[in-house]
């Protein structure tokens, strides 16, 4: 009987854990007009963070700055080359605990959108492809072969089985509200032909399968078979319509920037355009917006494709590359968000009205009982509305979006910026640095050889993509006079490659090297060299700088020195002969000796370094320093200035490829920036004509505490480490250009005050950040009145108003607006 009664109990408390389970669940699914959760209809506005551009220490941080920047959604690609970087053998540890980063995200409340691809583009090396996967005999990428169809089909469900075993779907109460299968495949499917329209058909056969009972999505894809939803990409996607009825207007990647190229300038998208975007979105029905990226980060290790994609991923993104707030974007951003949301139930359950005023200006309401909000939107580049809407008159500036809480008072306009725009510095450490230094060997003084044969052979297949660097070793006999070659003084090489650079060693000396320009693959390289009697070494070098990671067939690209490889002189009628060396013996070995004997993680008594004579502007040269760990909580950045191009080590961690001495094109720049237009990639460039990127970030969990900290270099090039500085980014100074009766938010970084107000004109004040001033009339209370508020705090709030500032005397008529500039220290 007690048995009985204990089997019971057991079995209800069973039962009560089973029922607590499911009530966790969340039910995802959608209609035409929005996704829903629960039954509710929602409004989602998610951002990129992709979890192996930072660090797991990062992650928290990051996604709490997403949440109150107004997200509530966190979307990722998952990197295949990354997690499995040989076949079988998986990393899912540190930067790439893909787990812990949703399990972060749930933590903080969000939801999760996962793009699981497993191809992703994203300017990543390869696509996201494993070089291995290309080296399995028959195979061809995303079209209907077998080979590729397994190792995908193994990939995925690899992911989706580990997403299910930690109950991390909102089926299982976990955060990932959606999947992605495939990614802009669309975009080049015309070029696989019927089998790339069989493929889209397999891809989402497989995704429905799973049954992870949330939905899946296809980006780029207007063909996408039911039940995948159909996305936009896009910097403007107001204009997109799903494929089927019922699906909702979802928008994959606003692009809240651009990636930069080596020898590139960088792209900035204004703040008032990315917010334009969003408004006119969600005025014409939209419901879920991700911005691409929301924190783009750092490309580390060898991580950035492209090719020439720089180790910088910062994308002019709300969240910067060290995680500082991007303002004013992340600010006027999250004043956007923080309105859509609040009208949730109008837009996605009020009836829709449209009005055309002509000349590109629309105005539109969404009305549900007592909930409602309107848009009046102007797209055109140049003219200011004036536009009569129920009875009331509003201005609506060019290019931009006016929103009306209960269809009536202005409370937002995608041009007027009303939260502060933050100056960063990045700020060089008193330390100085003693340097350290070792050759790279440039013979064939290697332990084991990777294979020889009688051919130039594609990089990428010798090398599986496990350095950047492949050497190409033959050798040419001249026994006697009769070979063309014999004594002549005026021998060249020519090497045709496809490579991104190239070093040239004849018996052990450097003759020559090129980099190309613009990531452009194929060149001919020649140098002038000295043959002796007998034997004669020959050793290439080839490099590349990321391998391709977008277009059809991509994946075939061929890499490395592919030929021909010829010796050429003048005999003595002055007629060339040419020696073809490319069917010689050739004998390859994968990487450089450094990297095998790990110069940049092992102690320096195993492998001594040379004290004394320290080079300059040679190639092929290891460096070597210490430094302290900056004080304090800032990020960490170094200075590579004055070096050439090559990889740095942090305590052993990459940071990534450097290329210091590739300076961007002097033109194209301008300042100040109209947002007004469609924007494009080389519209408002900056930083022309200095190094594309000289700042390198070393994020704090790199570093030992506060002690001492390795630095190594492999410099490939040739460049100057005595210009190399550690520092830290942090806010130098702030600014505001606010309307009046709007909130304005001041704050400084954690461990700083505002220690100076140095300016403030409360009225009608002219000019822009670091050259304000007062115009003809304005409050002479405003300095002192934001001294009392806010000098010695981190942050301050106040109201830009007469009644906190004091009168203007600007009159009635006038728009009353405050510049202020703060110092922070």
């Amino acid at each position: 009987m007690k048995m009985t009664i204990k089997k019971a109990i057991i079995s209800i408390l069973l039962l009560c854990l089973a029922f607590i389970t499911v009530a966790k669940a969340t039910n995802v699914s959608h209609d035409g007009r929005a996704f829903t959760i629960d039954g509710q209809r929602r409004i989602l506005i998610s951002g990129s963070i992709h979890y192996p551009r930072s660090t797991a220490e990062m992650w928290p941080d990051l996604i709490r700055k997403s949440k109150e920047g107004g997200l509530n959604v966190i979307e990722t690609y998952v990197f295949w080359n990354a997690h499995e970087p040989i076949r079988g053998q998986y990393d899912f540890s540190g930067n790439l605990d893909l787990v812990r980063f949703i399990k972060d995200i749930k933590k903080e409340g969000l939801y999760a959108l996962l793009r699981i691809g497993p191809y992703v583009c994203a300017e990543w090396n390869y696509g996201g492809f494993p070089v291995w996967l290309h080296n399995i005999p028959n195979i061809e990428f995303r079209t209907m072969n077998k080979p590729y169809l397994d190792e995908m089909k193994r990939f995925t469900t690899l992911i989706v089985d580990m997403m299910k075993k930690e109950k991390l779907f909102a089926s299982q109460g976990g955060p990932i509200i959606s999947a992605q299968i495939e990614n802009e495949y669309g975009n080049i499917m015309g070029q696989y032909g019927e089998a790339g329209k069989e493929y889209v058909n397999w891809c989402a056969q497989l995704a429905s399968s799973y049954q992870i009972g949330v939905p899946w999505i296809m980006c780029q894809q207007s063909d996408a078979p039911q039940p995948m939803i159909n996305t936009c990409n896009g910097y403007y996607c107001d204009k997109f319509t799903p494929n089927n009825k019922n699906s909702p207007k979802a928008w994959t990647e606003n692009w809240t920037g651009w990636y930069k190229n080596w020898g590139g300038q960088d792209p900035h998208r204004t703040a008032e355009d990315v917010a334009y975007a969003v408004a006119k979105f969600y005025q014409s029905g939209g419901t879920l917006q991700n911005y691409y990226m929301y924190h783009g980060g750092t490309n580390f290790g060898r991580s950035a494709g492209g090719p020439y994609i720089t180790t910088s991923y910062d994308y002019d993104a709300p969240l910067d590359e060290y995680g500082n707030l991007n303002q004013p974007k992340w600010g006027h951003l999250n004043q956007l968000h923080r309105i859509l949301l609040a009208s949730e139930t109008a837009l996605t359950y009020g009836n829709q009205t449209t009005t055309d005023f002509g000349n590109m200006v629309t105005g539109t309401s969404y009305e549900h009982m007592q909930h409602s909000v309107c848009f009046l939107g102007n797209g055109n580049e140049s003219s200011d509305a004036t536009v009569n809407f129920r009875n009331k008159t509003y201005t609506v500036p060019a290019w931009s979006v006016t929103i009306l809480r209960n269809c009536s008072t202005e409370i937002y306009n995608t041009a007027k910026v009303n939260t502060q725009t933050t100056v960063m510095i990045k700020k060089e450490e008193p330390q100085e640095l003693k340097w350290q230094w070792r050759n790279e060997p440039p013979q064939k003084k290697f332990k084991v050889a990777t294979l020889t044969v009688s051919e130039l052979l594609d990089q990428k297949v010798v090398t599986n993509d496990t350095s950047d660097y492949l050497w190409y070793f033959t050798s040419v006999n001249l026994n006697n006079k009769s070979d063309p070659l014999w004594g002549k003084d005026d021998v060249s090489i020519r090497v045709n490659t496809s490579s991104h650079l190239i070093h040239v060693f004849v018996n052990g000396l450097h003759v020559g090297a090129q980099f190309t320009e613009n990531g452009h693959y194929k060149f001919q390289h020649e140098s002038k060299i000295k043959l002796r009697p007998g034997k004669n070494e020959i050793s290439l070098l080839s490099g590349t700088v990321g391998l391709p990671n977008y277009g059809a067939f991509f994946d075939n690209v061929k890499v490395g020195i592919l030929g021909p490889v010829v010796l050429a002189a003048n005999d003595t009628t002055g007629k060339e002969q040419i020696v073809d060396i490319s069917k010689n013996q050739w004998t390859y070995k994968v990487g450089l000796q450094g990297q095998l004997d790990k110069l940049f993680s092992l102690p320096e008594a195993i492998k001594p370094w040379l004290l004394f004579g320290l080079p300059r502007d040679k190639p092929m040269v290891w460096y070597k320093t210490w430094f302290k760990t900056p004080s304090g909580t800032d990020p960490v950045v170094v200075d590579l200035k004055g070096l050439g191009k090559g990889e740095a080590w942090v305590n052993g961690n990459s940071l990534g490829r450097y290329w210091s001495s590739y300076i961007s094109g002097k033109d194209g720049c301008s300042a100040p920036c109209d947002y007004r237009g469609p924007y494009k990639p080389n519209k408002c460039l900056i930083n022309c004509g200095n190094p594309t990127q000289r700042w390198y970030h070393v994020p704090r969990s790199f570093l030992n505490g506060q002690g001492l900290n390795s630095l190594v270099l492999f410099e490939d090039k040739g460049g100057n480490p005595n210009g190399v500085r550690i520092g830290t980014v942090k806010p130098e100074k702030i600014c505001a250009n606010t309307y009046e009766n709007h909130k304005l938010d001041l704050i400084c970084n954690v461990g700083q005050v505002i220690s100076e107000i140095k300016f403030a004109s409360f009225g009608q004040p002219n000019g822009s950040c670091g050259s304000f001033q007062h115009g003809s009339c304005s409050s002479p209370q405003a300095l002192s009145a934001i001294n009392k508020l806010c000098t010695g705090k981190q942050e301050c709030s106040f109201q830009v108003s007469e009644e906190v500032l004091g009168a203007t005397g600007c009159g009635k008529d006038k728009h009353n607006r405050l510049a202020l500039e703060a110092i922070c220290k």
